[in-house]
């Protein structure tokens, strides 16, 4: 039995998900008559309470549209250390936009008020200006790490006085509203910008959304262009992504909840220094240091479980519709076996 959890991104479209995409109505989004994608399109944007929404490739590019969109060279993006952009985005924010990062050293990947507030660089020409703050909900980094409303509700009214725009890195966003219950509106309201993955825990194959307002959606459009964004018959891929909203949504809770048994089966181990708090779908663990990262992954590898490297003797499992009953028992007879 194979067992994949290097990723919420392996899944694989359900039966029901491919008779949707298959059954789809379809048109030229570029030339902007895809019916389906305009139809996902208006549902995220209602979901979150904004105007419009745009169907890009993949999350990396509806992050760095909105960082476009947003800022205006030179200046500064203000996230944490920890955040994807500046992580996982092939330096993109410097190679797309020309702007500097200023990182805060928040908590798994979550920054307060406080330290937002010492990370706005002062109105003098030796220090780039700071155009936009961006925070990231859930926290792969972190550990799927979720933030509290308390703090982004904090951060946003603060970024409303000093007219900073506020970009929301959603990729595991539905993971956190699962694990709150805050509403999808109540969420979107404290944003300037959203951008929420499809092909992550909901399972579509490919495809992300960029939330925002009218006039921010129709920039956006023109920068999704340039990148090499814009699709034809994107609608089968856009089918995907409305199935999954109205599927796959509430069935996240499954995923958190086999996270939960993962890390109780590691802590009964001697080998396992540390676990991160589990919050949500991720699983992110310290080994021993006698106990060599590669020599932990190639023996569960052996027994058909692939798991990923995140940093020095750090190992991340991620749970998904992908793994059910079935694997989560083969799963833990055999973390107990190690």
């Amino acid at each position: 039995m194979e067992i994949d959890l290097r990723s919420d991104t392996v899944t694989k479209p359900t039966k029901g998900m491919k008779q949707f995409m298959f059954d789809a109505a379809v048109g030229d989004d570029v030339l902007g008559d895809d019916p389906t994608v305009m139809a996902l399109e208006e549902k995220a944007a209602t979901l979150f309470g904004h105007e419009s929404a745009l169907f890009c490739p993949s999350g990396t590019m509806t992050n760095q549209i909105a960082i476009k969109v947003h800022t205006n060279a030179p200046g500064e993006v203000v996230c944490d250390s920890l955040a994807h952009i500046y992580r996982y985005e092939g330096g993109g924010i410097g190679f797309n936009s020309g702007l500097s990062v200023k990182l805060l050293e928040g908590d798994r990947g979550r920054f307060s008020l406080e330290q937002l507030k010492a990370g706005i660089q002062p109105d003098d020409v030796h220090f780039p200006e700071t155009q936009l703050v961006s925070i990231e909900n859930t926290c792969n980094k972190g550990g799927g790490s979720v933030w509290k409303l308390q703090d982004i509700e904090q951060i946003a009214s603060f970024c409303r006085e000093q007219k900073l725009p506020l970009h929301l890195d959603g990729a595991r966003l539905f993971n956190a509203l699962v694990a709150t219950s805050v509403s999808a509106e109540e969420m979107g309201k404290h944003f300037d910008s959203i951008s929420i993955c499809l092909s992550k825990g909901l399972g579509a194959p490919v495809g992300s959304l960029l939330i925002g307002s009218h006039q921010f959606i129709k920039k956006a459009r023109r920068i999704r262009k340039v990148l090499g964004g814009g699709m034809r018959q994107a609608g089968y891929l856009a089918a995907a992504g409305i199935y999954a909203l109205e599927h796959h949504v509430e069935r996240l809770k499954e995923d958190h909840e086999n996270a939960l048994l993962i890390a109780n089966a590691l802590k009964q181990k001697s080998f396992i220094k540390s676990i991160a708090p589990v919050e949500t779908n991720i699983v992110l663990f310290k080994l021993a240091e006698d106990y060599p990262a590669d020599e932990f992954m190639a023996s569960l590898a052996e027994k058909g479980i692939h798991v990923v490297g995140m940093g020095h003797q750090t190992i991340r499992m991620v749970t998904h519709l992908g793994i059910g009953t079935k694997q989560m028992n083969h799963l833990i007879d055999q973390l107990e076996k190690l």
